[in-house]
């Protein structure tokens, strides 16, 4: 069967506009995360990632849109329009797909300030304005799946594409920091007012971040981008453990890993680093602790980029995973900002320092609400 890859790509994001400029800033140890002070979105102070809003304007009026779209829709347009440039010989036509990624989409309408129709809350009016705008010839598809919505999407993608369905699929994904997101974690008591340090002893909670990202996913070779790399093998399983509590035995993602590993052909020596979750809440990372020893990778190098923008929901998981493969064809492990004791009850390989190291393989994971966990193994081209 046809191999599938990640090629193009955009990341829109506090460190920047476009995923050379991210990654270059994250290279240099750069932190996106800043303490806000906004009685808009929350009543106290909060550290967070936001994306510049005259920048975002500017590069959402050079788009020439002859219609108003809400504050996601033009950071989800403006990323998308970056990757369909790079990509410009290939024509939307009925063998392209969209999907979107997303855990609350435009949920500010409903805010009473908003402009917009509370129907545009609805995810299904999101893909709508994204296709109609760019002129896919296929409705978009929507993954909204808690916190695994960004790197499901990719799993989703090649399963389609695999399944004769689509050639290729642009993914874009994104989510806003709101008052809706903020008072429910606030409410969980879990943000906290500096940067988030995941698996460290000294960690004190949570960031909500937001970010917009997309990338092509494409059985072509002659789609491919420089810094491209193959799907070899995805899973993703339920541990229906709680609403919001991760499994304490690391029970669905312990399987996602394995069924992900069975399907790549990968062995676990060869995988040179897991792009872990990584919330800085002390249950997400005890749990992923204790799967990633149950699978057998305690000693494999561990990151997570949750230091560098905070969570950005259903769009971390593609933001990572875009991360993940430059990183690949950069040689070049990250750090997890803030790290210095660990934190869990298992032992952890965590990157303390960005190193230089012949990279090859990768593994992504994500957890979220409901037991939702996926993993997928990428390998450089």
């Amino acid at each position: 069967m046809d191999n599938v890859y990640l090629s193009h790509n955009n990341i829109v994001s506090s460190l920047g506009f476009d995923s050379t400029t991210v990654i270059d800033s994250i290279e240099k140890g750069n932190c996106g995360l800043s303490v806000y002070e906004d009685n808009k979105v929350l009543h106290v102070p909060f550290c967070s990632s936001r994306i510049a809003p005259k920048e975002l304007q500017k590069r959402y009026e050079n788009l020439n849109p002859n219609t108003e779209h809400t504050r996601l829709e033009k950071m989800m347009l403006v990323s998308l329009a970056d990757t369909l440039e790079k990509k410009s010989k290939i024509g939307l036509d009925e063998r392209t797909g969209l999907l979107i990624s997303t855990t609350k989409g435009n949920i500010d309408v409903l805010e009473e300030d908003s402009n917009f129709a509370e129907s545009r809350a609805y995810l299904a009016e999101l893909g709508e304005q994204v296709q109609k705008f760019f002129g896919f010839k296929n409705k978009a598809i929507i993954v909204s799946n808690a916190c695994v919505s960004g790197v499901l999407s990719i799993a989703v993608a090649k399963r389609l594409i695999k399944q004769g369905r689509y050639d290729r699929i642009l993914v874009v994904a994104g989510d806003l920091v709101t008052q809706f997101i903020l008072s429910g974690f606030n409410a969980f008591q879990a943000l906290s007012l500096e940067p988030c340090r995941p698996y460290c002893n000294s960690r004190t909670g949570i960031n909500i971040g937001e970010v917009a990202a997309s990338v092509l996913v494409t059985k072509n070779p002659k789609e491919l981008a420089p810094e491209s790399v193959q799907i070899m093998g995805e899973a993703s399983c339920n541990d229906a453990n709680h609403i919001s509590g991760p499994s304490r035995t690391g029970e669905g993602l312990y399987r996602s890993i394995e069924n992900a590993l069975g399907q790549s052909g990968v062995r676990k020596k060869d995988i040179d680093y897991i792009s872990g979750h990584g919330t800085a809440t002390m249950f997400n990372d005890e749990m992923e602790a204790i799967a990633f020893e149950r699978a057998g990778l305690s000693k494999t190098p561990v990151n997570s980029l949750k230091s560098y923008f905070g969570h950005t929901l259903g769009a971390s998981g593609l933001l990572e995973s875009i991360i993940g493969m430059h990183s690949l064809h950069r040689n070049t492990l990250f750090a997890s900002l803030g790290f210095e004791e660990l934190g869990v009850s298992r032992p952890m390989n965590i990157i303390k320092k960005t190193t230089n190291k012949e990279l090859n393989v990768f593994l992504k994971t994500a957890s979220g609400f409901g037991g939702s966990n996926t993993a997928v193994i990428f390998k450089k081209v």
